[in-house]
């Protein structure tokens, strides 16, 4: 699976940003999807996943509501919906796919992912 993550920029803080990641190769349906970011000088960490069938979704706790993940199986195609940014949501944020026997399983952690794409800066000024 190859990833393609697209749709950072700068933004001012509260306003919106809409990721997307393109994947191509094999079957998309069955692979569970996550976002993760990396901060400069910081650990990658988690953002968000959701199960190849979309009906399961998990967020990280900063999160609180302000991102939405979502699929377009048709598309081959992830997004992630950023609302009410700051300026600690700078980061470059990372696609990353992994294929899981049932449509309900999230994978949340990082080093359970097996392909990822290239990262899109995220830049939120205050």
């Amino acid at each position: 699976v190859q990833l393609q993550a697209s749709g950072g920029g700068l933004v001012q803080a509260g306003g919106s940003l809409r990721l997307s990641c393109a994947a191509s190769g094999r079957t998309f349906s069955s692979y569970a999807m996550g976002w993760f970011r990396q901060a400069p000088g910081k650990e990658r960490e988690f953002v968000a996943a959701i199960s190849w069938s979309g009906g399961s979704t998990y967020y990280a706790d900063f999160v609180q509501g302000r991102f939405t993940i979502s699929r377009d199986s048709a598309k081959n195609t992830v997004h992630l919906q950023m609302n009410s940014l700051e300026p600690e949501d700078t980061a470059v944020y990372y696609c990353a796919a992994r294929p899981t026997p049932r449509g309900t399983v999230v994978v949340t952690t990082r080093v359970e992912y097996d392909y990822w794409g290239q990262g899109t800066l995220v830049t939120v000024s205050s």
